[in-house]
């Protein structure tokens, strides 16, 4: 069986177990605002209904809440306990490396300050913010640096919604030094190139909008994605293997989630239909040339640009065009209260 429909095999199944989603976020959140100071609370927890929570941002700059530097290690330990059952190991593990690729720039001398004299590239310059109480209700929480912006919402312990979602990577493979060709964002790059070059000429044709890619993602950092046009080759104009190589893409998306929260969103983009999917490229078909592409359906977007640094500098995205923030789940559940 494929991976992507043994999953869905493996959730169908799990359904059947009243202890599947037994995260317990709740509980990791409590223990982390509890092991903070006053002021530091006061840093940290914010409404649910802030406008902060809305806003997300992948460059370097001055963020809300404290940051890594700024807790002590029973603190740092509580809050990437939250981070870490927030994640799926594999989406844990590329979020520490993206954290420390910041080590790398420092190392080729990518470095600089902001106007407050503090550095600018830093491994632990990574900020936690809280929305609402996760004592009573829904809440919120973000996990954000330089290339790294993880939105979650829970309830009951269980995460309901975590996009959108950016990872990047800068390098995309490291040129020089002790971590000379690593890629912490590897499969992004080489399962869609593999797609691309599986396409027949007149495939290819239906796939690529534009011989030149767009220097950034699309919808950049809007609160709402912009309803892009779905360009490019559907999944239904694709043979059979073809569509494997497109699911075991979407599968290295979808796996960055905790295990109960991919198997839900999982769900959601095939019961959508994934014959209404379509694989979109833009720029370059060799790796080292600026590329970009999009996988889009009536719920999903994910974005991909590879186009910065000579084509070295990659930026991904997550969106749930329905759900981003637990748009939809706020909705029903204000509905239900009110």
């Amino acid at each position: 069986m494929k991976p992507f429909l043994k999953a869905l095999a493996a959730f169908l199944l799990l359904c059947a177990s009243p202890s599947v989603f037994g995260q317990d976020l709740d509980h990791k959140a409590r223990d982390f605002l509890g092991s903070l100071s006053e002021e530091m609370r006061e840093q940290t927890l914010f409404p649910l209904a802030d406008p902060s929570r809305g806003s997300f941002h992948y460059v370097p700059m001055q963020r809300l809440g404290p940051n890594l530097h700024d807790f002590n290690p029973a603190q740092k330990a509580a809050a990437l306990a939250l981070l870490q059952a927030s994640l799926s190991a594999e989406g844990y593990r590329k979020s520490r490396e993206i954290m420390a690729l910041e080590e790398v720039l420092i190392a080729l001398g990518n470095q600089y300050t902001f106007a407050d004299g503090t550095l600018v590239r830093d491994p632990l310059k990574y900020h936690f913010t809280l929305f609402g109480d996760p004592e009573a209700g829904p809440w919120g929480w973000r996990f954000e640096g330089h290339h790294l912006s993880l939105n979650f919402t829970a309830n009951g312990g269980v995460i309901v919604a975590s996009t959108p979602s950016f990872m990047g990577s800068n390098p995309a493979v490291v040129p020089s030094g002790p971590e000379q060709g690593k890629q912490v964002l590897k499969a992004e790059t080489t399962l869609a190139l593999a797609l691309l070059h599986s396409f027949s000429p007149a495939q290819l044709q239906a796939a690529r909008f534009s011989e030149s890619a767009p220097r950034e993602i699309l919808t950049g950092n809007q609160r709402e994605a912009t309803v892009l046009e779905p360009l490019g080759l559907s999944y239904s104009a694709m043979d059979a293997a073809q569509q494997a190589a497109l699911r075991e893409l979407l599968e290295v998306y979808i796996g960055n989630y905790i295990f109960e929260f991919s198997e839900t969103f999982r769900q959601k983009i095939v019961s959508a239909g994934l014959e209404k999917l379509h694989f979109a490229w833009a720029g370059g078909t060799q790796r080292g040339t600026p590329h970009y592409y999009r996988i889009q359906g009536p719920m999903l977007l994910i974005e991909y640009d590879n186009t910065q640094n000579n084509a070295n500098h990659v930026h991904t995205v997550v969106r749930d065009l329905t759900n981003d923030f637990a748009e939809d789940f706020l909705r029903e559940h204000y509905q239900k209260d009110h």
